[in-house]
């Protein structure tokens, strides 16, 4: 039988189930991503080969629309953007897709909405070996970050072991000991947050895979392995929202997030010279700059005055005018950064790097202000270890998809499993291809 007809004949007795199940052994290592931003909205479609790279075979973006400050004001508007992206990066990967849609989707969760909790947890062991059921029951404990009905865990990840008086213990099962301690950074997202993100997905006949904070997603895709391991601050600054996430000892171990992003920027340069919001932002990314120059004076740009359609006569301001309007955002900007690593205590054990990111991080002279009020060595990243990325979507910008893809690959065991799929606090099952996933994960390493 010929096996479009075998397959509409499949279909037509086990249903969608069944058409599936019949294509799950040519796409099980097909991932997909969903990054919803206050600027944009993006799809990314990946193969894992087998030798563990991860290659883009599908890319859709377009202009958010629904979204502000990272928070989902509009569900209608995001969900008719999230279906126009997914018919394109659908459209690009059609040929390894089989011509058929994809099923479900990792998503982000904007830096806005989460928080990281800090937390040990010990076992008794009693002097034999520590198995893998107590290393389960250790990391269950970050159950307990849980208080109210409000948050719910999104990632529950290790940051290292304790088995009696050794510290420092990356691997503990087969070791002898009497306690088993862990370290273990939590991270919460808010509960409507949530619920909106999987409904947005639903809406669109997505099941969702699991959830990733924004910049945990960012330093997984722009960070190096040394900076990861050494210590490192990413910032990455959204349309909305600039997020924060600390790695040291190859784990994340700090999130947070400040309301303020380069739309602020924008909103800055329209009210102060005066034009629209469309102008003020391809002013912005045209002649913007962080910190003045000594050519800032003598330069001369034209800015259309607000609310004229024709704009006929020159209206000309000196270029210092613009950068006295964006400077004081930006230095602002990095202050609440560095009050956010300070207050928390974490700014010593972060290290002297940052890495700054996303489509708000590419304005000139941004990373001087950085490394001047931060007092940190700064460099600006973008995605690295992923194939198949053009020259459009390799830059900062889409740093959170490219490391939803890595997250995807590589750590969806840091998603709290509890068992036949379930997660911590969140109701709806794991899809049937993640739970494949996560199986043979506990499988290999528990």
């Amino acid at each position: 039988m010929p096996k479009d007809k075998k397959s509409a004949q499949h279909q037509k007795q086990h249903g969608v189930a069944g058409q599936r199940a019949l294509y799950a052994g040519e796409r099980q290592n097909i991932i997909s991503v969903l990054d919803i931003g206050s600027s944009k909205v993006c799809c990314f479609i990946a193969e894992v080969r087998s030798h563990g790279t991860i290659e883009v075979i599908g890319i859709g973006h377009q202009a958010s629309r629904g979204v502000k400050s990272g928070t989902i004001v509009d569900l209608k508007a995001v969900e008719t953007v999230v279906a126009h992206v997914v018919e394109s990066a659908e459209t690009m990967a059609k040929t390894q897709l089989h011509g058929q849609p994809i099923k479900s989707v990792f998503m982000n969760v904007s830096g806005a909405h989460t928080l990281s909790h800090q937390m040990t947890a010990t076992v008794k062991v009693v002097g034999r070996e520590v198995s893998d059921r107590d290393v389960r029951n250790a990391l269950a404990h970050g159950r307990g970050v849980v208080v109210d009905g409000k948050d719910e865990l999104v990632h529950v990840i290790p940051a290292g072991y304790t088995l009696d008086r050794t510290r420092g213990i990356q691997e503990p099962r087969g070791m002898v000991g009497e306690t088993l301690g862990v370290s273990i950074t939590a991270v919460t997202g808010l509960s409507s947050s949530l619920c909106h993100l999987t409904t947005i997905a639903g809406q669109n006949h997505l099941e969702r895979d699991g959830f990733c904070s924004t910049p945990y997603a960012s330093g997984l895709s722009s960070l190096v392995g040394d900076e990861i391991q050494l210590g490192c601050t990413v910032v990455d600054m959204g349309g909305g929202t600039t997020s924060i996430a600390v790695f040291v000892g190859g784990k994340l171990i700090y999130t947070a997030a400040i309301p303020v992003g380069g739309v602020n920027v924008t909103n800055d340069i329209a009210r102060g010279l005066t034009t629209s919001l469309a102008d003020a932002e391809r002013i912005k990314t045209l002649y913007g700059s962080a910190h003045s120059l000594s050519t800032d004076d003598g330069e001369l740009i034209d800015v259309p005055p607000i609310g004229e359609e024709e704009h006929s006569q020159p209206n000309y301001v000196p270029r210092s005018l613009l950068t006295g309007i964006i400077q004081p955002r930006i230095e602002e900007t990095f202050e609440l950064v560095r009050a956010k690593l300070v207050d928390s205590g974490i700014n010593q054990i972060a290290g002297r790097r940052v890495v700054l990111t996303g489509g708000a991080s590419q304005l000139q002279g941004l990373s001087d202000i950085a490394q001047l009020i931060l007092d940190k060595q700064v460099r600006l990243g973008r995605p690295q270890g992923i194939r198949g990325l053009a020259e459009a979507t390799g830059g900062p910008a889409f740093s959170a998809a490219a490391g939803l893809l890595i997250y995807a690959a590589e750590h969806a065991s840091e998603i709290p499993v509890l068992s036949s799929g379930q997660t911590f606090g969140l109701s709806t099952p794991l899809s049937g291809h993640l739970l494949h996933k996560v199986t043979h994960w506990l499988r290999d390493n528990w």
